[in-house]
């Protein structure tokens, strides 16, 4: 029945929101305590890394006294950099690269050998894009047009003077 699940309007008189909202003191005894914890985690790690820090160096084998060390392998001479295998960290990274873009449109922008001894060369950009348009581009023979050839000149040539057809004319 109806009285069983609430009134007309659905309201269940028995049914209520909870009046009492959590204590701001547990909120914030819980945060302190979080906090807490977290400092005495970054602590216990500080101290395992100093730990095991020190128990490296205890154990590393001594070193060959002959063997010559800096006191910090991070600086290297411009002369121990050309030992380096390639590829080479880059040293000045906004200079090398401005070297290179000023490479690279000195080749775009100038005439010289590709490869000489098969004849090819490199010709500015400007003056390519200016071929282009005058010749215009290469283009693929279309399909089912034999592309020209010494055989097919040959066979064209053939038809236009062959003159059999035009013999004479029955009479």
């Amino acid at each position: 029945m109806m009285s069983d699940y609430g009134d007309i309007d659905g309201r269940n008189e028995e049914a209520e929101f909870e009046r009492e909202d959590l204590p701001a003191r547990s909120v914030l005894v819980f945060l302190v305590g979080l906090a807490v914890v977290c400092l005495l985690v970054v602590l216990a790690l500080k101290g395992m890394y100093v730990y095991l820090d020190g128990y490296e160096r205890r154990h590393e084998p001594m070193q060959n006294p002959l063997v010559q060390t800096t006191a910090n392998t991070r600086d290297v001479s411009p002369g121990d950099m050309a030992k380096f295998p390639q590829p080479r960290l880059e040293t000045n990274e906004p200079r090398e690269i401005n070297d290179f873009r000023v490479q690279e449109e000195q080749t775009l922008h100038s005439y010289g050998w590709v490869d000489q001894q098969a004849g090819v060369v490199r010709i500015p950009i400007a003056h390519a894009m200016e071929l282009v348009t005058q010749r215009g581009l290469p283009t693929r023979p279309q399909a089912g047009v034999a592309p020209p050839s010494d055989v097919n000149t040959g066979r064209e040539a053939a038809k236009r003077s062959d003159s059999s057809r035009l013999s004479a004319k029955p009479e």
